[in-house]
């Protein structure tokens, strides 16, 4: 039987709030323990030991990286997700720093969240894919200087092609419409992208495609 997943949710608005857990409560493997909209009441939920945070960033009186850099500083090391509107390059930076492990956007669909969710609690670190370029160009510039490692070369053709869409944002199901083939099947590719990469996230994997991309434009135009 697969292990039970303990989340506790964070949200100041309430139809957000109950939205997410009549959502997540209503999934295999998932068991809510609250909802609430304020850190004391985060307090409460972690006595009974989440797995997961799940959190709102623009909240008062305090917003959700202020209520984790409190935690952390509490002792708390519950891995969290910030599930939020805003699309702001900097707020995802902030929260990256934070520590978050996840940055999901409200318009995403219901099961690309359940989906990253459950990514997240397996150890990856996953942002909307519509911020995946915003990321990318971030931790693009933390590597500056470092060469695409070779093992690039062990993708087929199509985890390359697959590997090219993640960098540009796309999410699973946008893949699978793009290439005509199933959800299962591109999620199964992406397992084999990040096992033969030795990466731990999407996000990683796209950042090195990226990165290689760069290097073999600037050879072609230094060849010319």
């Amino acid at each position: 039987m697969a292990e039970i997943l303990k989340l506790a949710l964070v949200d100041d608005q309430n139809l957000c709030r109950r939205g997410l857990c009549e959502l997540l409560s209503h999934c295999y493997g998932f068991n809510v323990l609250g909802a609430v909209d304020n850190i004391e009441g985060l307090r409460a939920l972690l006595k009974e030991q989440p797995d997961l945070l799940v959190m709102d960033l623009r909240m008062k009186p305090m917003d959700g990286i202020s209520m984790l850099e409190q935690l952390r500083k509490e002792g708390c090391t519950t891995p969290a997700v910030m599930l939020t509107m805003s699309d702001s390059e900097t707020d995802l930076g902030n929260a990256i720093r934070a520590g978050v492990r996840g940055y999901l956007l409200k318009d995403m669909a219901p099961e690309e969240v359940v989906d990253a969710i459950r990514r997240v609690a397996a150890g990856e670190l996953v942002v909307a894919p519509t911020m995946t370029v915003k990321m990318i160009d971030m931790l693009r510039g933390d590597q500056s200087g470092q060469e695409p490692k070779s093992s690039l070369k062990l993708l087929t053709e199509r985890e390359r092609e697959i590997l090219q869409l993640l960098s540009r944002g796309e999410s699973n199901k946008s893949i699978a419409l793009t290439l005509s083939i199933s959800y299962d099947t591109v999620k199964q590719h992406v397992r084999h992208i990040l096992n033969k990469l030795n990466l731990s996230s999407r996000v990683k994997a796209a950042v090195l495609f990226a990165k290689e991309q760069e290097t073999s434009n600037s050879e072609d135009s230094s060849s010319r």
